[in-house]
């Protein structure tokens, strides 16, 4: 007769399986991405302004998290994985917030038909 595993033994990375998904919650996440990506298309095709972009990346955030969570196991592993991977999405999320603020600094090159006078030494 099989023993049943400790908590340890099956949190243990050496190779046995930590977690097994049930295939009906696979399938909710699956279905839950593929209605987030009719969402994605459909909020693609309507102007928001200058929301345009942060629709478009909360909305791949949450697609994203879904995805760590579920598929990659992230929700069932041990809690400083966790912390590793919110902390790098907000080192992410800088990056972008800071290259979006200096872009701003930039928007006259934007402008068709705009050329800066260029001047002879």
């Amino acid at each position: 007769m099989a023993r049943e595993k400790t908590r340890e033994e099956v949190m243990d990375p050496s190779g046995d399986v930590g977690h097994v998904t049930s295939v009906g919650l696979l399938l909710r996440v699956w279905a839950a991405l593929t209605v987030l990506t009719v969402i994605t298309v459909t909020a693609a095709r309507f102007d928001f302004g200058n929301f345009n972009l942060w629709v478009a990346l909360g909305i791949a955030a949450f697609k994203a998290s879904l995805v760590v969570l579920y598929f990659m196991h992230l929700r069932y592993d041990r809690p400083f994985n966790a912390i590793v991977f919110v902390v790098g999405v907000v080192f992410v999320a800088l990056f972008i917030l800071f290259t979006l603020m200096d872009t701003s600094s930039y928007e006259e090159a934007l402008i068709p038909g705009y050329a800066p006078a260029l001047e002879s030494p």
